[in-house]
């Protein structure tokens, strides 16, 4: 049986950690959102009036028969040991999931950057408190997580090629997606700062080079960044 992906059907937003996952385990998944009245199936699983037991908040939101997982960390930690995506001892799979959690941290201040006061404004409601919290994110927070990421791949026993472990795993996977995000939104301040952290820049082109991701990342099922997602390109944030 087929995994049943639910997320947003215009952005790649959180769900593309989740479809990166399932691309590079070979797994056989449908969007459901993408397809004909599949929108209408996912806001079905939300909220107050769904038959679902344990309504999910939000997307993205994973369905593997009647088992429902919401919280992009919490499907990765469920489709790591599937996939084969984290390793097979419980101290690897606690690391790497903290490592997504980390990941997660980050992601959610990337988005803070454009959408400081809220999530109900538009950014341009709320330019001037984007532009001073974009530049603490640039000078203090984007190069504080970057260092722990190449601290964790230096320290690493197996080699720094990976996060957790000898082998590919889900986490490396998500910091590749949040590092191709952060470089579509802050160019400027990316371009600094992974000349700083060699061994994550070496992981982001490792990852992207992988057979399966090759060929997902030139397919139509991959979406590219706008700016009605996560990570968005305002030139005024970037510096």
């Amino acid at each position: 049986m087929a995994y049943e992906l639910y997320y947003w059907p215009e952005i790649p937003g959180r769900g593309e950690f989740v479809r990166l996952a399932l691309e590079e385990g070979g797994a056989e998944y449908i969007d459901v959102a993408r397809i004909p009245g599949g929108m209408a199936r996912m806001m079905a699983l939300l909220g107050s009036d769904t038959a679902v037991n344990r309504p999910p908040f939000a997307p993205p939101f994973l369905k593997d028969g009647p088992v429902v997982v919401a919280q992009t960390a919490a499907i990765l930690m469920y489709l790591g040991p599937r996939l084969g995506l984290v390793p097979a001892d419980e101290a690897g799979r606690l690391w790497t999931h903290q490592v997504c959690l980390t990941v997660a941290d980050l992601v959610a201040e990337t988005h803070d950057t454009h959408h400081p006061i809220s999530a109900d404004l538009y950014y341009a409601d709320q330019k001037d408190e984007a532009r001073r919290r974009a530049r603490h994110f640039r000078t203090d927070r984007l190069p504080h997580f970057l260092g722990w990421f190449d601290t964790v791949l230096a320290r690493n026993p197996a080699g720094p090629a990976h996060l957790s472990g000898d082998m590919l795993t889900t986490a490396d996977l998500a910091l590749f997606h949040v590092v191709s995000g952060l470089a579509y939104a802050f160019p400027r301040a990316m371009g600094r700062h992974l000349a700083a952290v060699p061994r994550v820049a070496a992981l982001h082109a490792a990852v992207a080079a992988r057979p399966r991701l090759q060929a997902y990342l030139a397919s139509d099922r991959h979406l590219p960044f706008t700016e009605d997602g996560i990570f968005r390109h305002y030139p005024e944030l970037d510096g």
